[in-house]
């Protein structure tokens, strides 16, 4: 046989190998000898037809040689004659065998190629529960005509302002929003000629889609929360400002968070009856498209019973008008499900929550259950719940490293990793806070997203999103009504 006949022959052999290397798999042993059949017939075949298609060729070359052999003996016109013609039909002969050669090749291909199409969807259907769908903050309306104002502090944050200014850059042009970024002018015209973005600044200016405001230097990650008092022109303290006076619908900033609390208390002002505003954060759980909002997330670090009861009816009212929850779900995180469990700030809230009829209070929320997809809302003090947000923060990374140390070796791990690579991209997804991008401060008269310090521009266009998904539920409205209830005029 010719090396090219050889070579097809080979990949039998790989799929069989490949077969091989599935059937280890316990899990999906069953399904794999199915689709392996079905590989290994077609297979079977394909090398059949190869073998009927070289008959047929050492068939032809010998009637050809009798041909011209017989021709020979009797003369030498007629040998000719006859050379011709026998060339001829052996080499129509030899073509259609060529053409049953390339068609059993193509059968041969095709074999692997259903193999592995059968493979890959039957072994990772499992794992389709955990890719992530679109968010349902991501559904915004496209009716949406109105092109809303956020104030961005461009200069809070670890890599401000490029990576600031590259987000929302990036926000305006998938969502209906305007941004007024505030910064030293300067220096944010500088990052945008570093990064490339000044033309696209200076379009977007043009275009009266991003307006920029001119401040003095951001509150530094180290600072006091209480520089802001001191420091009117800060840019989180100009930023706040816009909001105070209707030229922004919402405010986003990644700089220190305590500062951007103080600014908003000192700005804007609490809401009436809540006596300590709540950073609220959203958690991935099973449900995809039902996330659940922790808060306190790290806004009051030592809390008292009331202060958890009205977290609880801030989330209560996110979770109705952005999280599209009919009935939300309230938990209390706790060390166990029975009330009479936990120190004596849970011990104590638990009573407020069981007696509170404005919202449906599902019990002591256990570390487990908080992704669990039980709860649609979980209420704890700041230092619990920031904890527990930077220990979500690290799932993500040491899962990948756990999956990709576990994979096998050599040349069966390079195949399995790229069975996997779009899995375990999709799962880092969902658990990368940079996906969620802020965390809203509930409790304060005006929209304000914080985000992580570290946020890049992904984490900016999710924050800006989220602001957005707070504005156009109307989130405000509903939280003014707070003030109605009984239990925070008490």
């Amino acid at each position: 046989m010719g090396k090219e006949s050889v070579q097809k022959i080979n990949k039998p052999r790989a799929i069989r190998r490949l077969v091989i290397w599935y059937k280890r798999n316990s899990a999906v042993t069953s399904i794999v000898d199915t689709a392996a059949s079905s590989a290994v017939t077609a297979s079977n075949v394909a090398g059949n037809v190869v073998s009927s298609a070289g008959s047929v060729v050492n068939t032809a070359s010998n009637v050809a040689g009798n041909v011209v052999s017989s021709a020979g003996s009797v003369v030498n016109t007629a040998s000719n004659v006859a050379s011709n013609v026998a060339g001829n039909v052996a080499g129509n002969v030899v073509s259609s065998a060529e053409s049953v050669v390339n068609t059993a090749s193509s059968v041969v291909s095709n074999a692997s190629s259903i193999a592995k199409n059968t493979l890959q969807p039957l072994v990772f259907d499992p794992l389709k529960r955990l890719q992530n769908n679109d968010n349902i903050l991501d559904r915004v309306e496209e009716s949406q005509s109105k092109r809303i104002w956020i104030a961005v502090d461009g200069m809070g944050g670890d890599y401000a302002p490029g990576p600031i200014l590259e987000g929302c850059l990036e926000a305006i042009s998938r969502f209906p929003i305007n941004i007024k970024f505030v910064g030293k002018i300067e220096t944010v015209k500088d990052a945008a000629e570093k990064t490339g973005l000044a033309e696209l600044l200076e379009n977007e200016i043009d275009n009266n889609r991003l307006e920029l405001i001119d401040s003095g230097d951001p509150i530094g990650m180290n600072e006091e929360a209480t520089a802001v008092r001191k420091r009117k022109n800060a840019s989180i303290n100009v930023a706040m400002d816009l909001v105070r006076n209707n030229k922004a619908e919402a405010v986003y900033s990644a700089g220190n968070s305590g500062a951007m609390m103080a600014s908003a208390i000192f700005r804007i002002g609490r809401l009436k009856g809540i006596d300590r505003p709540a950073i609220g954060a959203l958690f991935p759980t099973r449900d995809q498209t039902r996330p659940v909002l922790v808060l306190d997330v790290g806004a009051n670090t030592d809390c008292k019973p009331s202060y958890l009861h009205q977290f609880a009816l801030l989330g209560n009212i996110y979770a109705k008008d952005v999280l599209q929850v009919k009935k939300p779900r309230i938990g209390l995180l706790n060390i166990g499900e029975e009330e009479c469990k936990g120190n004596d700030l849970s011990l104590r809230t638990f009573e407020l929550l069981s007696s509170e009829k404005s919202f449906y209070f599902g019990g002591n929320c256990e570390g487990r259950d908080v992704l669990s997809g039980n709860f649609d809302v979980v209420v704890c003090d700041g230092f619990t719940g920031n904890i527990l947000l930077k220990f979500l923060e690290s799932v993500g990374g040491v899962l990948l490293d756990i999956l990709r140390s576990e994979l096998p070796r050599g040349r069966r791990g390079k195949v399995g990793s790229a069975f996997l690579k779009s899995n375990l991209l999709r799962i880092k997804k969902r658990l990368d806070h940079a996906e969620h991008g802020g965390a809203l401060l509930l409790g304060v008269n005006g929209i304000c997203v914080i985000g992580h310090g570290s946020s890049k521009s992904l984490s900016v266009v999710s924050a800006l999103r989220l602001a957005h998904s707070a504005v156009n539920h109307g989130v405000m409205e509903n939280l003014n009504q707070l003030q109605k209830l009984q239990v925070l005029n008490s």
